[in-house]
């Protein structure tokens, strides 16, 4: 596999892909060309060949005189007569990287000479015939009408697709949207990684081997002092992976902290480049520190007048996006809470790459990490279904998911949060949504007397030393999560196993309780749903 720090993959003759840099014309548009009555008579084919100059020599030697890449025409007034000054002329020209050899018969030969012909065959170089009504001139120019067309078309094409990026931009998921747009437009399958390698999104068609392009990437981002570009071509895989480093403060000189990775079945060309080029500029300022955790006019107002007194209800409108939700009056909000899994290792710094990444994910820009621990406020509509993003478990989260409420009751979906959060530690599951079934044994039991069976049951909590109350509930509810698991309560508590098996029997003690029965351990649980605080203790 050759690697190169800015771009082509492999060195040696000049390639489609280098030609493809400079304005060129494909030979075969000359070749269809009726009024040219051009025709190939030998070489490999030509018709996908760049041309990005018409030359016209008569010299034994035009080499010095070439940059590559030249249709050359000839009369031949000055080719050598034998064979192997023929071959000689050929081997040079083709050095030089040539794309090919036109050949005006008449006046100086009649026909194209064989020895030319069998040359070009030996060594690879097309070779057209030019009829001898077609003067040199007029392959010139049609040449660069080609060039000029095919620049136009290029730069029509590159116009969409950066008004299309700057559409994107635009969204509540711009990093997404921004990604969707760029795979769209280039047909390559595009992440976006952080320093370690995480993929935090991608778009497109997922190649076969997607690790080589993730550690392009950690390569690229370890080597890189600024914004710099990469590029490798797996040959065996048929796969073209380039990378471009992002700054993290999208002014070009911050440290840099994200790389943007493509897998494509060919080449780049220009235009790839150019739109990757506006893609990398968007994405570098969409995860820069005051884009991404910068809000709006409207939600710094919210922010001020909640500082000031106002109460969630009263600001939460002015929080919600126009999107789905159906704008702000009909808006309700989904609770989330998250945990970094132990798997994962510890928990990464947050950074403004990696929250911008989360907020996407999460579908808001509400989002707040400490740690392992993640909150998050998603606004929706009133009877939306809250799904859990895929991606988030593949960052290492395990998430919880309200109900959707009104602002107004956001202190129950923020327990309704945790608790789902805690069946899914327990479960070992990526996410649990909160539902409410309206069929259960809570909907059976009349409400005052449920208060007044968990008040009276754990009223002997209320005189117990320290650690208290709060602490010996919240122990009790997290091993009842955990089907009775000592070392998972420690764990879930960030305490010692030896300090739950304390605080329980201590529990057990204050109620008079066998925590070892089922029947006991099904009474309190009930009970725990109707305290204070907890949803079932509001239903009425």
């Amino acid at each position: 596999m050759d690697e190169s720090a800015t771009g082509g993959a492999d060195a040696g003759a000049r390639t489609a892909a280098d030609d493809a840099e400079q304005p060129s014309v494909r030979l075969g548009v000359l070749l269809a060309d009726p009024a040219l009555g051009l025709t190939q008579v030998a070489g490999p084919a030509a018709a996908d060949r760049l041309a990005g100059t018409v030359g016209t020599t008569e010299l034994d030697d035009p080499t010095p005189y070439l940059v590559g890449g030249e249709l050359l025409l000839t009369s031949g007034l000055r080719l050598p007569e034998d064979a192997d000054g023929i071959d000689t002329y050929v081997r040079r020209v083709v050095a030089a990287g040539v794309a090919a050899l036109g050949f005006g018969v008449a006046p100086v030969h009649a026909e194209v000479p064989t020895e030319l012909v069998r040359a070009c065959d030996r060594h690879g170089l097309p070779l057209l015939r030019l009829p001898p009504a077609t003067p040199f001139v007029a392959v010139g120019r049609a040449a660069y009408a080609a060039i000029g067309e095919a620049r136009t078309r290029e730069l029509r094409e590159i116009s969409r697709a950066q008004s299309a990026l700057a559409s994107a931009a635009a969204r509540p998921d711009a990093l997404r949207a921004v990604l969707g747009q760029l795979a769209a437009h280039t047909g390559a399958w595009c992440a976006l990684y952080d320093a370690q390698g995480t993929e935090l999104l991608s778009a497109g068609r997922r190649p076969a081997s997607p690790h080589l392009l993730r550690d392009l990437a950690v390569r690229t981002l370890r080597q890189a002092d600024g914004p710099r570009a990469a590029a490798t071509h797996d040959a065996d895989r048929g796969s073209h992976l380039t990378v471009h480093t992002l700054p993290a403060g999208g002014d070009g000189t911050a440290a840099v902290t994200l790389a943007l990775g493509q897998a494509a079945a060919q080449p780049p060309t220009t235009v790839h480049r150019q739109v990757t080029g506006t893609a990398t500029v968007l994405l570098a300022l969409l995860t820069g520190p005051r884009h991404a955790l910068s809000t709006d006019t409207h939600s710094v107002g919210a922010l001020v007048r909640l500082m000031l007194g106002a109460t969630p209800a009263e600001v939460a409108p002015e929080l919600v996006p126009d999107g789905p939700a159906g704008g702000a009056a009909g808006a309700h909000w989904t609770v989330v809470h998250g945990r970094y899994a132990d798997a994962y290792g510890p928990p990464p710094s947050v950074g403004v790459p990696r929250l911008a990444a989360l907020a996407t994910l999460l579908g808001t820009p509400y989002v707040h990490i400490d740690g392992p621990e993640l909150k998050a406020l998603v606004p929706c509509a009133a009877d939306a279904r809250p799904q859990a993003p895929a991606r988030a478990a593949e960052l290492g989260w395990v998430l919880g998911y309200s109900t959707p409420v009104s602002a107004r009751d956001l202190p129950h979906a923020d327990t309704q949060a945790e608790r789902a959060l805690q069946r899914a530690l327990a479960a070992g599951t990526p996410a649990v949504v909160h539902t409410t079934d309206p069929l259960t044994l809570h909907t059976l039991v009349d409400p005052a007397d449920a208060r007044e069976l968990a008040r009276t049951r754990f009223a002997r909590l209320d005189g117990a030393g320290p650690p208290g109350a709060p602490i010996l509930l919240d122990t009790l509810r997290t091993w009842l999560t955990v089907h009775g698991s000592w070392d998972r309560t420690a764990a879930l508590l960030g305490v010692h196993r030896n300090t739950v098996r304390h605080r329980l029997a201590r529990l057990a003690d204050l109620l008079d309780v066998d925590l070892q029965d089922p029947g006991a351990r099904m009474e309190l649980w009930f009970a725990l749903q109707w305290l204070p605080g907890e949803p079932a203790h509001e239903r009425p």
